[in-house]
């Protein structure tokens, strides 16, 4: 009975447990439901709504990025000869996690990069300093220096550094070094275009950059690399002909060595398309080495500067009465003995100038500024100012180059009493380098107008564009062209230009076997800050064509101050001479046919007393020139330069300063006023003695290539010594020269 009890009690045990069993067991599922459900929420936190944060932590520890420059585009001239093109350089970067000893390290890397073959520093950016602190502010990745020369990258290399690695870059290179470095421009470390054409057309030159994905282990170490190819950037053909660039430099730095000018331009234009063939600049500065570039060395002064042009915008001046049939180049005009006044102000000849009834062309030789007055006067003031437009003064011309100013011109409202005898003479007008060839230019070509230009249109594949003289213009004319003087009107003002060179101020810029035609100017500079004249500074132009009757080339030559070498400042002194040197090659490298007897080289004689007349007054209005800059619009780089110079002067002459005050000269630019009297001098023509008998004319060899130049001389019985190497770039004696049989001539040759 006992036993049975105690069985019956165990059941009714198990029957009280089982419940709590149960509850046990549902308390043990529920709890590791919830530990999964946290596990699973906490998994889909970290695997879906973080995955990509995660991503990119993981791609940051295991792999470096690197952006990948493209290869920029090719900059080439009119004959497909590289002006600017890309090569590989060595880049040195550090992963400063490898690094043990960096102070060492750093200090045997600036030894090398830091100095460069001069011996002095290249730049602030791979000192010893920068390099530590930019080695030290990070565990993965740091540059050392970039775009190594092959020298130096080789150094680095032979110091087998631990934690020092290389990576190819693209480099800047310009084969010919500061040829066109203005028109050029440079680009910065990051392949950025800082000036000239790198500039203007950076986005078409750049291209698309690529990716480098370095892959690194958990002690950061490189493992290896995969990249994403970068898109190369457009190719440019420009107008540039590289020989005549390198002419025209050569002539320029002649002229600033003889000069001591503060700055020069040369700028040679195809009169029958407006294309610019050469445009020089000086001082210069080498784009290669771009760390010791200024400012004022990467102004382009052909577009970015004005001046009053003097005696060369006469030209507009007859240019525009002949058109308006107010006078014909042999009509008389009353210089009236060298004065004349007309609402209260005096006009001058020059001292020596007493003219009374001359013809109108002989007006323009001797530079009468009685005769222009008149001629102005005649016309009116809108009809003047109408040409003065169709010129191309007072606006941009759409040059293909950054910088370009429109120059100072207001409209007739605006003149003062006297401002149209003023503006007749090229005072109380700015103009640009540029504007003035793009002038005579038009005059060349038979009186149209045609936009100067520095590419060429574009071509698919790359052509050569070589220059041909041409006799005719485009058909049909290019929209931004348009006529501005009959054809008939620009036929006489050739013949009177032709004749400023052979009687008149000109007489420095005649050529050997070719016809040419120009006008001198002189201009003393303006200071924008105190609206004064310089007593001391002055600008020398020459604006010019050749030949005379089937015009091929414009050449505009302005050297701004030139002082010392016992060089006259005048224009007919100081830049007809490089006229004529720049014109008389350019047209031999073109093989432009002689239109005239080829004579003897005789030596230029230096001006007499009576060729160089003392300075007048002046009659512009200085303050209203200068008040024409409010006019400019804000992005015109004449009015941002003067407001620099302004407020560089007004800091210099403040109270808080002791010093005593100083004139300023506007640092962005040639901004004189004209001096207006060319010298003139009543001179015979030179008789061309006959070449002795038994003798040989030297043949012409600039731009000929070393063997066509052997086989020529050779076959005129000559003997030949040649220095350097590539194509002629001068030859003594010059061409035309009559020499002995067996006489050895000097070629200077270069790539």
């Amino acid at each position: 009975m006992s036993h049975f009890n105690l069985r019956v009690n165990r059941i009714r045990g198990a029957q009280t447990a089982f419940p709590l069993l149960r509850l046990r067991y549902w308390l043990v599922c529920l709890g590791l439901l919830v530990w999964t459900t946290l596990i699973i929420s906490k998994l889909f936190w970290l695997q879906v709504l973080r995955h990509r944060e995660f991503v990119e932590k993981a791609q940051k520890q295991q792999q470096h990025t690197f952006e990948v420059a493209p290869r920029r585009g090719v900059l080439y001239d009119r004959n497909l000869r590289e002006l600017a093109m890309t090569v590989q350089a060595d880049s040195v970067f550090a992963v400063p996690s490898e690094i043990d000893d960096k102070k060492t390290t750093v200090h045997e890397l600036a030894q090398i990069v830091h100095i460069g073959s001069s011996g002095s520093p290249v730049d602030a950016w791979t000192s010893e300093d920068q390099i530590a602190a930019r080695v030290n502010a990070s565990r993965g990745f740091a540059w050392i220096a970039r775009r190594l020369t092959p020298e130096a990258a080789a150094k680095v290399k032979a110091l087998n550094l631990k934690g020092i690695y290389f990576q190819k870059e693209f480099q800047r290179f310009y084969p010919d070094s500061e040829v066109a470095a203005q028109v050029l421009g440079y680009v910065g470390l990051d392949d950025n275009g800082l000036g000239g054409m790198e500039q203007k057309f950076d986005s078409r030159l750049h291209g698309q950059p690529g990716r480098m994905y370095a892959a690194m282990d958990a002690r950061r170490h490189v493992m290896g690399s995969t990249e994403r190819e970068p898109e190369p950037g457009e190719n440019l053909v420009l107008s540039i002909d590289e020989q005549i660039q390198f002419m025209a430099e050569k002539a320029l730095d002649a002229a600033m060595e003889r000069t001591h000018a503060a700055n020069g331009t040369v700028v040679v234009q195809d009169v029958h398309t407006g294309q610019i063939l050469a445009l020089a600049i000086r001082p210069t500065f080498d784009p290669n080495d771009f760390r010791h570039t200024t400012p004022q060395l990467l102004r382009n002064h052909a577009v970015s500067d004005v001046y009053e042009p003097g005696s060369t915008f006469k030209l507009v001046t007859y240019a525009s009465a002949i058109d308006q049939h107010v006078v014909t180049p042999d009509d008389k005009i009353d210089c009236q003995g060298g004065a004349i006044t007309f609402n209260g102000r005096i006009i001058h000849d020059d001292k020596s100038d007493h003219y009374g009834v001359i013809t109108v062309h002989e007006a323009l030789e001797h530079s009468s500024d009685v005769a222009a007055v008149k001629l102005a006067l005649k016309m009116g003031p809108d009809h003047f100012y109408q040409y003065i437009r169709s010129f191309g003064f007072g606006s941009r011309s759409g040059l293909e180059l950054p910088g370009e100013t429109r120059g100072l011109l207001r409209s007739p409202p605006k003149w003062g009493s006297t401002s149209i005898g003023s503006i007749a003479i090229g005072q109380e007008i700015g103009v640009t380098p540029l504007q003035l060839v793009s002038m005579v230019s038009t005059i060349a070509n038979g009186g149209v107008y045609l936009a100067p230009h520095v590419v060429m249109p574009a071509a698919a594949p790359l052509t050569a564009h070589p220059f041909h003289a041409g006799e005719d213009l485009p058909d049909p004319l290019p929209a931004d062209s348009h006529r501005v003087i009959s054809t008939m009107s620009a036929a006489e003002m050739r013949k009177m230009m032709e004749g400023v060179v052979l009687y008149g101020t000109g007489r420095q810029a005649q050529l050997n076997g070719y016809s040419s035609g120009g006008k001198t100017g002189t201009a003393q500079k303006i200071d924008p800050v105190t609206h004064t004249y310089s007593k001391t500074m002055h600008v020398a132009s020459f604006a010019g064509i050749a030949p005379i009757n089937s015009p091929v080339i414009a050449v505009a030559v302005v050297l701004d101050d030139p002082k010392g070498g016992g060089v006259s400042y005048y224009g007919g002194a100081a830049s007809a001479p490089v006229f004529a040197q720049v014109a008389q090659q350019t047209l031999e490298y073109l093989g432009v046919p002689h239109d005239i007897d080829l004579h003897p080289p005789h030596s230029q004689a230096k001006p007499s007393p009576g060729d160089i007349e003392p300075q007048q007054e002046h009659t512009g209005d200085v303050n209203a020139l200068i008040a024409a800059l409010n006019d400019l619009p804000s992005d015109d780089p004449l009015r941002e330069a003067v407001d620099s110079a302004r407020s560089a002067a007004l800091s210099k002459t403040s109270p808080a300063s002791n010093k005593t005050p100083t004139k300023e000269v506007a640092p962005a630019a040639i901004d004189p006023s004209p001096q207006n009297s060319e010298t003139v001098a009543e001179v015979e023509k030179i008789a061309v003695p006959a070449a002795p008998p038994n003798t040989i004319q030297v043949p012409s060899l600039i731009g000929m290539p070393v063997r066509q130049v052997v086989e020529q001389v050779a076959s005129a019985g000559l003997n030949l010594q040649v220095l350097g190497r590539g194509l002629v770039r001068s030859q003594e004696p010059p061409a035309g020269s009559p020499v002995q049989p067996g006489t050895e001539i000097l070629v200077h040759c270069a790539r």
